[in-house]
């Protein structure tokens, strides 16, 4: 099983990015997709979430900034970050969940900085 989390980089105030998280190893469409974070100095935060049938779930500190989208025929799911702000600066994680099994991707970093 691999996730591979990428996109991630320097972007200013106010600017957008899409971080992506391709699975392979896993029947990707069965599993709840994640994005966490971790900045430093700070406990792990849940961004974004997707379960498999559908239903996302966002942090209030990202709601209506972000999307959690994902595409089945791709085994990927992305993270769609708009308005971003330097609060946002943190090695965002993509997580996949299904019952007992719980796989985590490399971070990818992001930096929100003039």
């Amino acid at each position: 099983v691999q996730l591979q989390a990428f996109g991630g980089g320097l972007v200013q105030p106010g600017g957008s990015l899409r971080l992506s998280c391709a699975a392979s190893g896993i029947i990707f469409r069965l599993y709840e997709m994640t994005w966490y974070r971790l900045a430093s100095g700070k406990q792990r935060e849940l961004v974004a979430s997707l379960s498999s049938g559908g239903s996302a779930n966002y942090a209030d500190s990202v709601e209506g900034r972000f999307t959690i989208s994902r595409d089945n025929a791709k085994n990927t799911a992305y993270l769609q970050m708009n308005n971003l702000k330097p609060e946002d600066t943190a090695v965002y994680y993509c997580n996949s969940r299904s019952y007992s099994r719980n796989y985590w991707g490399q971070g990818t970093k992001l930096t929100v900085s003039s």
